[in-house]
């Protein structure tokens, strides 16, 4: 399990410093329609495991879905908000607010407070626990939500 966990953060340290990177050379178009992808991705994996609190547990699923959460969430999607994101660029629309790009430090409070909970989230999969995974999802829900109550557009 110690070797699981290992790998792990050493899998998601190199897709930060993989994110920073590749961001660097993407365009204020292409940094939105990325992270939207991103986010839309994580969104559907929370979907998986909400369907799967909500009928029948499969741990497989669920474990594969928090992972995918937690990834996304410890990916470095902050270095996908530079200069020029910050409004619609020609037809790619965003919902980021302006206050967004204006209280960075808040922001990135918020980013950490989902990675830990998302953490949590795939540490609760991982057991297998129905039970562990609905308190830890709660957690991601409420991660998430404190974020777009500030800074995303409806």
């Amino acid at each position: 399990m110690k070797h699981l966990y290992a790998s792990t953060a050493a899998g998601l340290m190199a897709l930060g410093l993989a994110s920073l990177a590749l961001a660097a050379d993407l365009s204020p178009e292409e940094q939105i329609e990325t992270r939207q992808a991103g986010y839309a991705f994580m969104a559907w994996n929370m979907g998986k495991i909400k369907a799967n609190l909500e009928g029948e547990y499969n741990a497989d699923q669920v474990r594969a879905a928090a992972n995918v959460v937690a990834a996304i969430a410890n990916s470095g999607m902050g270095a996908l908000y530079g200069p020029g994101t910050d409004k619609n660029v020609g037809a790619v629309k965003t919902r980021a607010k302006p206050e967004l790009f204006q209280n960075l430090e808040d922001v990135g409070k918020l980013a950490r407070d989902l990675g830990t909970a998302a953490n949590a989230l795939a540490a609760a999969a991982a057991t297998g626990e129905a039970n562990a995974v609905k308190s830890a999802f709660a957690d991601v829900g409420a991660a998430c939500k404190a974020c777009h109550q500030k800074y995303r557009a409806d």
